[in-house]
């Protein structure tokens, strides 16, 4: 077990009311997950694991309840959520995950944003075959066991395991599964008494594309400009 290699921008949000944004995802994420299966964390794992999430980025308890009681008012949005695929600048596959009430404004938004930075919107499938969508789940290493959680982890399905670091450079655990094994893997941290940071879905890439400097830049001011859309949920892509 080695230290794992994350595509995913380690500092999303940097340069931006990172805050925000990330409670804005949530906010999303706790409605999706109470239309889907109510408003009891105890009888929903999605919305008892974005609870968890939630906290993870300190959002406040009390956004998070207002949040739930939103949720499942009459007025409450109804999000969709859709993958937009395509390129930028350089040859960068690009992942765009969006939750909105409206996808004809959601696309005309993304695809100006493509347009603008010299990339281009794709098809469906067109570059979704460059990744995986995987489990994923990152621990405090604080007093766990590495080699012993890998092994008892093999058995229900784990894929990857390494260490990384959070936004702030504290070190992580991250755990990968097959997406299908979400639940599973779940349920084997929570018998083993870990709570997690956060379990989320990622895509990971299969392929990567390296570019000097200053092409990565200019990929980059084109991520940072679609994170900032209030459609978008997450931006995975391929650049190494």
């Amino acid at each position: 077990m080695g230290r794992m290699f994350e595509v995913r921008k380690q500092t999303m949000f940097a340069r931006w009311d990172r805050m925000a944004k990330q409670f804005a995802r949530i906010a999303k994420d706790i409605t999706i997950a109470v239309k889907a299966g109510g408003p009891d964390p105890a009888a929903n794992a999605a919305l008892r694991r974005i609870i968890q999430n939630a906290r993870s980025v300190n959002m406040p308890k009390d956004k998070v309840e207002a949040a739930i009681r939103r949720a499942t008012g009459r007025e409450a949005t109804n999000y969709e959520v859709v993958i937009y695929e395509g390129y930028a600048p350089h040859g960068v596959a690009v992942l765009v995950e969006c939750a909105t009430d409206n996808p004809t404004r959601t696309v005309a938004s993304v695809r100006n944003i493509f347009a603008k930075h010299g990339g281009n919107l794709g098809t469906s499938n067109s570059v979704s075959f460059m990744f995986k969508k995987m489990g994923v789940f990152r621990l405090n290493p604080e007093g766990i066991d590495q080699d012993d959680l890998e092994l008892y982890l093999i058995d229900h399905g784990l894929e990857e395991m390494g260490e990384s670091t959070g936004d702030k450079g504290e070190p992580q655990l991250v755990v990968r599964c097959a997406f299908p094994d979400f639940g599973q893997v779940q349920e084997a941290l929570e018998k083993r008494g870990i709570t997690p940071i956060s379990a989320e879905h990622e895509y990971i890439c299969t392929t990567h594309v390296e570019l000097p400097d200053e092409q990565a830049n200019e990929v980059m001011a084109m991520i940072d400009k679609l994170e900032q859309d209030e459609d978008v949920q997450k931006v995975y892509h391929n650049l190494a």
